[in-house]
């Protein structure tokens, strides 16, 4: 009843939008309201009470000058806020003490003012590790060519791996942040089928241990299947993806001679896949925000951009599963555990 009567009252003229200050609105509204009665008094009555009504209209301005600066005082801080945002300052907030309107203004843009600090310290952060993960392995592809042109090494096949190596890391790089436009984008189509989970890890894991000996990884690579036949509907290639991250990932953060595991049971009527590694492992404290897009934790020190966790949660979330950084059986190392739902149905990108 009250949305349909504010949306009555919104298809009403408004004379009052010319006038600049709500302040003045107010005083208007009031002579306004004051001339009304005015005229009710002079029809019912005959006559006006001309000093009692200006006495009465001089207060009542008076009043309202007064209420209506606390009233306005948070527009005025949105109004500051929003040109010190212009200058890149975020720091800025509302005071919203309020319960009307005004209040749900204030705490709207208080929250947008967060969202928009968060952003902006997102795409700093970003311009930060792109920039590094860029320079790294152009710098050291750039000293083995010159070093090669300039005949003080020859192009020996361990030079060659050298450069392969880096080339291979800045064509992950560009991947990564191609998924991550169309993740925003939300142009990135799923290609569900159906297919066996056990020879789907055994697959992951071949390529995953292969990568990781071309790396220089000193790991042993563990498979588990699902104790009996398990079949999967979802898209085998963009899962292929995150189990890949998952494994790279636990190579890189285990310790020479250190075991990768990569596990899979049904659980009632979801598929459970777990990659766990034998590294320092995560805090619980970061557990949930190694997921966010360019979020580096300690264990990235010689790592990613902070690209990877986050593609491997849309793509499970695209699934309608799920995936958490969970307590190690052995309270040592890290455990992921992806969940997705035997029957994939596709949740539509934002």
């Amino acid at each position: 009843m009250k949305d349909l009567l504010n949306r009555g009252l919104d298809l009403l003229p408004r004379p009052l939008d010319p006038v600049r200050s709500i302040k003045l609105k107010l005083a208007l509204l009031l002579v306004a309201s004051a001339a009304a009665g005015l005229a009710y008094f002079w029809y019912a009555l005959g006559r006006i009470p001309y000093i009692t009504s200006a006495t009465a209209l001089l207060v009542g301005l008076l009043t309202s000058q007064v209420l209506a600066h606390g009233m306005t005082s948070p527009l005025r801080d949105m109004t500051a806020a929003v040109r010190a945002m212009r200058r890149g300052d975020y720091t800025r907030r509302v005071r919203a003490t309020s319960r009307d309107e005004v209040g749900e203004l204030a705490d709207a843009f208080n929250q947008m003012a967060a969202d928009l600090a968060a952003a902006d310290r997102q795409r700093r952060e970003l311009i930060a590790n792109v920039s590094h993960e860029l320079r790294t392995p152009i710098t050291a592809l750039q000293g083995v060519l010159e070093n090669i042109v300039d005949g003080v090494a020859e192009p020996e096949p361990a030079t060659l791996r050298t450069a392969l190596h880096q080339t291979e890391r800045l064509t992950r790089l560009v991947a990564e942040l191609l998924d991550l436009s169309r993740l925003d984008a939300g142009v990135q189509p799923m290609h569900p089928v159906r297919f066996d989970v056990a020879d789907f890890l055994d697959e992951v894991a071949d390529e995953a241990a292969v990568t990781a000996i071309g790396a220089g990884h000193d790991i042993k690579l563990t498979v588990t299947p699902p104790p009996s036949p398990v079949t999967l509907h979802a898209d085998p290639a963009r899962l292929h993806q995150v189990l890949a991250n998952l494994l790279d990932n636990a190579a890189r953060h285990s310790p020479p001679g250190g075991t990768v595991s990569v596990a899979g049971r049904l659980d009632d009527d979801r598929v459970v896949i777990e990659v766990g590694d034998e590294g320092p492992g995560i805090p619980p404290s970061q557990r949930e925000t190694v997921f966010d897009r360019f979020t580096r934790g300690d264990r990235a020190a010689g790592g990613g951009t902070g690209l990877g966790l986050a593609i491997a949660q849309w793509v499970v979330q695209l699934h309608g599963g799920t995936i958490h950084v969970v307590d190690p059986p052995a309270g040592k190392g890290c455990l992921v555990r992806v969940s997705l739902p035997r029957l994939t149905s596709p949740a539509v990108p934002a």
